[in-house]
């Protein structure tokens, strides 16, 4: 679960899904990555980490960005299965269980999200950016960026990810439909954000992540 600077909802998310975990695994961890954040969200992480097993804390010095935070987390992965979902409150944790269940005859299971709750200016760009992504890469989803996805850990051999930013989805399903991955999709409901400010959709953020996705398409292409 990669985190910055969500103080108002990370221990609410952590505890719902610390709570579904021994429903769907005999053996689990949760491993929460901190990416450079300016408010209470490192004292929290450490709380947790510190007061319920099978809690550990990735934590980068400063803000790297939503790619490099996945990335550290895959890193540090070691289950069978590996699951990320985002630490702002806008999916529910015991959604788990319906992807657990939709992974009995698959590699992986991504979500979508049957109806955003979001601006318009980041529904224009979601439809944009899967739109691109589609075309340029051939990965066959609805919703590349929904941050609920499950798929098997030896899928992440060989992913030579590069991402810092919000290209990360798309690189790693291209790395997985690259390896031949049973896909399956799953509707996932999505909740307004309460507390907190989202950065997903500045003009910023939005120009990294069309830049990565420009050198991502090149890499494979060559």
């Amino acid at each position: 679960m990669p985190v910055h600077d969500e103080e108002a909802s990370i221990v609410a998310v952590a505890h719902a899904l610390l709570a579904v975990l021994p429903d769907v695994a005999d053996a689990w961890e949760l491993v929460l990555v901190d990416d450079g954040s300016r408010d209470d969200t490192p004292r929290l992480v450490d709380a947790l980490a510190a007061t319920r097993a099978h809690v550990r804390v990735v934590r980068h010095p400063a803000n790297r960005g939503y790619g490099a935070a996945v990335r550290s987390g895959l890193a540090a992965a070691r289950g069978e299965w590996v699951f990320f979902t985002d630490g702002d409150g806008q999916f529910d944790p015991a959604i788990l269980r319906e992807v657990v269940a939709g992974a009995a005859d698959a590699d992986a299971v991504v979500g979508y999200r049957a109806s955003r709750a979001d601006t318009w200016r980041r529904r224009a760009f979601t439809r944009v950016w899967n739109a691109l992504v589609r075309h340029l890469l051939g990965i066959p989803v609805r919703d590349v960026n929904c941050a609920v996805k499950l798929f098997r850990r030896r899928l992440l051999d060989g992913f030579d990810a590069r991402a810092e930013g919000g290209a990360i989805s798309a690189e790693l399903l291209a790395h997985l439909v690259g390896r031949r991955a049973r896909l399956v999709e799953l509707a996932v409901p999505h909740y307004p954000r309460q507390a907190g400010r989202a950065s997903g959709g500045s003009p910023r953020v939005a120009l990294r992540a069309f830049a990565e996705l420009a050198a991502l398409w090149w890499r494979l292409r060559a």
